[in-house]
């Protein structure tokens, strides 16, 4: 994985993603205790950063192989991007999506054309049923963030930040980046290393959810003990990927938890103050931003808010909270 990649990508990318915003505001500032900067991918395509790894990845596909069409496993994100990308390209798309999966996501994914198949996280093999179904098919499988063409797909959301923090005279500052496998994380540091050195990515997990800083302090790969109980479902993974990893061991500084409360503070807070609808996993950045002041440096902060698919009663739940 280099910036060649990720440029490319971007050219691949130009035309279908959206320069999503880099927003701000006063009232936040004064929470933080210094300026923040919300790079805001939750106004991307199908509401989350996830189309630009899908787009990336399907095309560049081979043409012939493309067209019969791609699979993907997903609660939700990944998946509505892969089915957008897909259909976009006039090919097929399966998404093989927990049961337990919000139900705006389930139903945003088959709004935008994908079949989904559901099955059981406690009974049944999703490894399995895709294998099967790609076999039967010829699908590809794309993979949610342990992909190349996937990881330099999330990396043009790094090109950005670095364009729009420099706009904004911020040449030195951690970026926060809401974390699952870490595509994200890994694509926008790749980015930055090349872009804007002075900007440094810390990963954002729930907690008791945190792999991700678990294996930066170890220095290996740790996982998670369960995978289910977060309302942070977007961003919940046994573990950090296998190519995505290193890259976060070289490139990121230690990663940040936060309490689920504080989450939904903080997308109480996105949509007070900057007017955009986070979803749990999607406001974890910022809720580090706002929360954990004490574990970050510098006098500006930029964060992701990652994606904005939330069913209403959890939205509701985050406006009904007193902050």
């Amino acid at each position: 994985m280099d910036i060649a990649r990720i440029e490319a990508a971007a050219k691949r990318l130009a035309g279908h993603a959206r320069r999503t915003p880099l927003l701000s505001s006063p009232f936040l500032d004064e929470i933080a205790g210094r300026r923040v900067l919300v790079k805001a991918e939750c106004l991307q395509h199908t509401g989350s950063f996830k189309f630009r790894g899908a787009w990336s990845a399907i095309s560049v596909l081979d043409p012939e192989l493309r067209q019969r069409g791609v699979i993907a496993f997903s609660s939700g994100n990944h998946a509505q991007g892969i089915a957008a990308a897909a259909r976009m390209h006039g090919i097929p798309a399966v998404i093989i999506m927990p049961s337990d999966a919000p139900d705006a996501k389930v139903a945003g994914t088959r709004g935008l054309g994908g079949e989904v198949v559901l099955y059981d996280r406690a009974s049944e093999d999703r490894d399995a049923i895709g294998a099967r179904l790609a076999a039967e098919r010829g699908l590809t499988l794309i993979k949610p963030f342990d992909e190349p063409e996937v990881i330099a797909g999330q990396g043009t959301c790094g090109l950005e930040i670095a364009e729009q923090a420099a706009e904004a005279g911020v040449s030195e500052a951690d970026v926060i980046v809401c974390c699952g496998g870490g595509g994200l994380t890994s694509g926008i540091a790749l980015a930055l290393e090349a872009r804007a050195p002075g900007l440094r990515v810390r990963p954002a997990e729930p907690e008791g959810f945190d792999d991700v800083k678990r294996s930066l302090a170890a220095g290996e790969i740790a996982r998670n003990a369960q995978l289910s109980g977060s309302i942070c479902d977007a961003i919940v993974t046994p573990q950090p990927g296998e190519l995505t990893f290193p890259i976060m061991r070289r490139l990121c500084g230690p990663g940040l938890a936060v309490s689920e409360e504080e989450a939904l503070k903080a997308m109480q807070l996105a949509f007070r103050h900057l007017k955009v609808v986070a979803e749990p996993g999607g406001a974890v950045a910022l809720a580090a931003a706002l929360f954990h002041g004490d574990e970050i440096e510098g006098n500006a902060v930029v964060c992701t808010i990652s994606g904005g698919n939330v069913d209403p009663e959890m939205f509701k739940r985050a406006l009904d909270l007193p902050l």
